[in-house]
């Protein structure tokens, strides 16, 4: 059977591309539709590599050269960290000094005991254990989600490390409908555009569900743009047969954080129609943004956080991500509320891990799914992920953290400046812009360059599909469409994350020129 590129998904699409076209001397390709970032984080990976060092020297301790010894707890141990570090000096080092003087409760233990845990997570011989979270990596996890996505607001919560922000996508649908709170065929919410995966995974057969769509919209205010959700669309989660509303905030692909008029209008819901109302945010990129205030931050108790570390800390590789959810939260309450039998049910779900299984949190349920319950025993994010969460998390929370914080925010923001300004179009307000992804609808922007004519001829012969086999075939650039991701028809997604920085302006420059070839042939067509 032969499938129709039209009907290929975005991602599908650009796999594709990348088979049919090859790069030539005078026109390397351009990958503009990767998400993946081009910048890592290499002081918390020399730590990394570091500490992983210095254990496997403690693991030799006292055993022969081939069969090494578990770490346990010895009091000496921070010592002779601090001395191997002298002998290994670096960005690197000074990191792990940093730690070795942290207060205490941004550890969650003494530095002394954090040292010694922290050798023998990265040393993998153990199992997880809690199979929620290490406790080497709960607070400084905790105390990172707090700062950079919830506005310091001090909500008392419990985090679960995932394999990465897709995963954790994965647990919470499952676990919401392992709990009864979703059954297939229920109604939710999705606001748009989003992640292309949140629209198609309502769409399998077991899930099934009826899609509510609120769809922002693109205003611009003097000679800036933003996306804003009109009040009309945020009043559909008034509908008590929507029972959970998914949102990405800020948002993929139009990369634009939720306004506080729109997290106002819906906290006003939740306090008064919709206190069941269960939401499910995911946070990936809200270090981009400055002041970003997380959904969670202000709805705690009716809110389920996602959060990876994937693309701020260039780490798509580690799959590393975490689920953070409030101790006192609607998930629980509706699980207790459930009717007789689908109660019945759940309880017998989950009676092999609890002998009360309604005390069994929302979170642990997540985490036991995630293993089929069977294996919770055996749960857990490894303990070597954990080690470099905890490292990505101290490190996002020390100064030198906020300096590279500030680095990778204005390499996005100078690449957005040198497309927008080679295509002319008008710049993100800087306050709710992330400048991680750009969303460019074609056939407005090819209106507002060419014409009425033009346009008229751009959707007589043209579809955004065929225009971006063009870009790929004729100019060697690659772009995602983003309709699936519930942006207009001839929108476009341009990464600003994963070209050099002098490669955006090329980018622009080959949109122009396939567009500039189409305008000859409207006006041939035209005589």
């Amino acid at each position: 059977m032969t499938i129709s590129i039209d009907a290929l998904s975005p991602f599908e699409l650009s796999l594709y591309l990348e088979k049919q076209i090859q790069s030539a001397p005078d026109a390397p390709i351009l990958n503009a539709g990767r998400g993946n970032p081009n910048w890592t984080a290499p002081v918390p990976r020399e730590a990394f590599f570091l500490l992983g060092q210095f254990a496997v020297q403690e693991t030799r301790k006292s055993s022969s050269a081939l069969v090494g010894k578990q770490i346990k707890a010895a009091p000496e141990r921070m010592g002779r960290l601090q001395t191997f570090l002298t002998t290994h000096p670096g960005p690197g080092a000074d990191f792990l000094n940093w730690i070795c003087q942290a207060d205490q409760q941004l550890l969650g233990m003494t530095p002394a005991a954090w040292v010694s845990a922290a050798c023998d997570a990265v040393i993998g011989d153990n199992y997880p254990a809690p199979v929620r979270c290490l406790s080497v990596c709960e607070q400084p996890l905790k105390a990172y989600m707090i700062r950079e996505l919830f506005d310091d607001r001090q909500v008392p919560l419990d985090v679960f490390p995932v394999e990465g922000g897709t995963a954790g996508i994965c647990y919470l649908f499952d676990t919401l409908m392992h709990t009864g709170l979703l059954a297939a065929g229920d109604r939710i919410a999705l606001l748009l555009p989003t992640f292309a995966p949140y629209l198609e995974i309502p769409k399998l057969p077991h899930y099934a569900f009826d899609v509510v769509r609120i769809k922002a919209q693109r205003v611009t205010t003097g000679d800036r743009a933003s996306y804003v959700y009109p009040q009309a669309e945020i009043e559909k989660l008034r509908d008590p047969k929507v029972k959970a509303a998914f949102v990405v905030n800020p948002s993929n692909p139009t990369a634009n954080a939720m306004g506080l008029e729109n997290i106002s209008q819906i906290e006003a819901i939740v306090n008064t129609d919709r206190p069941d109302l269960m939401i499910l945010t995911d946070d990936v990129y809200g270090t981009f943004v400055p002041h970003f205030l997380s959904l969670f931050a202000a709805l705690p108790h009716n809110t389920a956080c996602l959060y990876s570390f994937s693309k701020y800390f260039g780490a798509t590789g580690w799959r590393v991500g975490a689920i953070a959810l409030a101790k006192d939260n609607v998930f629980d309450e509706l699980i207790d509320q459930l009717p007789k039998a689908v109660k019945a049910k759940v309880s017998a779900r989950y009676q092999s891990i609890a002998s009360e299984s309604t005390t069994v949190s929302f979170i642990d349920r997540i985490v036991a799914d995630s293993r089929d319950i069977a294996l919770n025993h055996a749960a857990g994010l490894s303990t070597v992920q954990q080690v470099m969460i905890a490292l990505f998390s101290l490190y996002g929370l020390m100064d030198e953290g906020q300096a590279y914080k500030d680095e990778v925010v204005a390499t996005c923001r100078a690449r957005e400046q040198q497309l927008f300004s080679t295509l002319g179009l008008t710049r993100p307000a800087p306050a709710r812009d992330t400048a991680y992804y750009c969303d460019i609808d074609l056939l407005a922007w090819g209106t507002q360059r060419y014409g009425a004519v033009f346009a008229r001829y751009l959707k007589q012969h043209w579809t955004t599909t065929r225009l971006l086999v063009a870009l790929a075939q004729q100019q060697h650039l690659m772009l995602l469409k983003t309709s699936p991701f519930g942006s207009d028809t001839w929108s476009v997604r341009v990464s600003l994350a994963n070209l050099p920085t002098h490669d955006y302006a090329e980018v622009g420059k080959r949109i122009i020129a396939l567009f500039d070839h189409l305008q000859m042939a409207c006006e041939t067509e035209a005589k």
